[in-house]
């Protein structure tokens, strides 16, 4: 992930569209009532294979309007987080007195921009956008929302000016995994828990302001890199809470990990903020594991566990393979256990399945239950091979991509997992059209 993208600007240029275009899905709600869209709003996109977020920001209003505080506020922290910021205005109106007070917020900020001038759906209004170098920026850049049109050339621009990716160097072999959760379910006791058994601290290395801090030690010979995160609050209080940077940080250790772990409160119901959360880890295809703290404190008795693992695996759909641990971090119980499957994890994580016993596998499954029927043709697999690990990747080669319904494909998933132990570990498929038949 190459940085942040914030899209600033007064309200009704065009801001939410622009968003909308860039990420390729209408996250962001696009309307002519000012204030619509009030909080940051996230989302993720690539162009010429780099990736980046972008923040869609409220438009910033100065003079006292509903919400116009708390919009300036989001808008102002979104400036501060962001690597590049695009600074839409509409080149049909030409400059504004709103323009110049975001302007002036962006000159306070000591930040570079470039001038996305909106709303260029016609080449008479070309000549427009010459006025706005009057802002004192580089770059001014004639686009259209509604058309496309100037996309390509703003996302070029946007790419030029994004820092070069830097990664921190770790030993090959190095295990990183992060804590996420809501707040107060003990991820940070569990951090110091995990760092105070094994006393062997290498060094704590602090991030910027977008970053999760990373801690390595060694266990046993092994190395590992402990990221630490911000607890995620639900919506409607993630973004209100500016002095919290905690969503980027959150995604930013899920990027730079390898195994997810995510920490639930079990002396509470698990919410929908919860699977949120995990939901986020799944997106990126990251090993997981669902860790129930504060166990030593629920009333439970010789069955209680089990329950408690059947209503994970029910209310996380789709991630019944992530295995659930009980600690105790503030009693330090049973935090050994999670080093011990964060281990597991890992080696399934990486785990290389021979071609020839895949495809044994599979045929298997095939013979057992035939694939449906879809559109008049019955899909065919001819073929099956492992091309990466971290996550597993199985590319199947079939006669048609379109024959191909989740549900079989789930079905070939559980078929592997059977076979082979990915305990922890997504699996990702890709389908390529080849003739032949299994």
């Amino acid at each position: 992930m190459r940085g942040v993208v914030a899209i600033v600007g007064r309200p009704n240029v065009g801001k939410s569209s622009l968003f909308n275009r860039i990420i390729g899905e209408r996250m962001s709600i696009t309307d002519d009532a000012s204030g619509i869209t009030r909080d940051r709003i996230y989302g993720r996109t690539s162009w010429l294979n780099q990736e980046f977020r972008v923040i869609d920001t409220g438009g910033i209003i100065l003079k006292d309007e509903p919400f116009s505080k708390e919009i300036r506020a989001q808008a102002t922290l979104a400036i501060d987080e962001a690597d590049v910021i695009v600074l839409v205005v509409d080149a049909r109106c030409g400059i504004t007195e709103e323009d110049k007070d975001v302007v002036n917020i962006l000159n306070h900020s000591k930040k570079k921009y470039i001038v996305a001038a909106n709303k260029m759906d016609d080449v008479s209004l070309q000549e427009n956008i010459y006025e706005f170098y009057s802002f004192g920026c580089e770059t001014v850049i004639g686009i259209s929302s509604l058309h496309g049109i100037g996309i390509g050339d703003l996302l070029d621009e946007i790419i030029k000016n994004l820092p070069e990716k830097k990664q921190k160097e770790y030993e090959e072999g190095t295990i990183k995994f992060c804590l996420i959760g809501q707040p107060n379910v003990g991820k940070s006791s569990l951090t110091n828990a995990i760092i105070g058994e094994e006393r062997v601290i290498v060094s704590d290395i602090p991030g910027t302001t977008r970053d999760a801090i990373d801690t390595t030690f060694t266990r046993d010979g092994r190395k590992f890199v402990v990221i630490d995160t911000a607890g995620i609050r639900k919506q409607g209080k993630i973004y209100e809470n500016a002095e919290k940077y905690s969503y980027l940080r959150a995604m930013s250790a899920i990027e730079r990990c390898d195994i997810a772990v995510i920490v639930l409160d079990g002396t509470n119901e698990i919410s929908e903020q919860d699977k949120r959360i995990a939901g986020y880890a799944r997106e990126y295809n990251r090993a997981l594991i669902i860790v129930v703290n504060k166990w030593d404190i629920v009333h439970k008795d010789d069955k209680t566990m089990q329950k408690y693992i059947e209503k994970v695996h029910t209310q996380f759909q789709f991630m019944d393979f992530a295995p659930v641990v009980f600690t105790s971090a503030l009693k330090n119980e049973r935090v050994h256990t999670l080093l011990d499957k964060i281990e597991t994890v890992y080696e399934n994580f990486n785990r290389h399945v021979q071609t020839s016993i895949l495809n044994d596998v599979l045929l298997d499954a095939v013979l057992i239950n035939q694939p449906p029927v879809f559109n008049g043709n019955r899909l065919s697999i001819s073929y099956a091979t492992q091309s990466d690990v971290m996550p597993p990747t199985f590319v199947l080669f079939v006669n048609s991509e379109k024959h191909m319904h989740f549900s079989y494909l789930r079905y070939l998933e559980n078929s592997i997992r059977n076979a082979f132990d990915f305990e922890g570990s997504p699996i990702k498929f890709v389908l390529r059209k080849k003739d032949g038949e299994f």
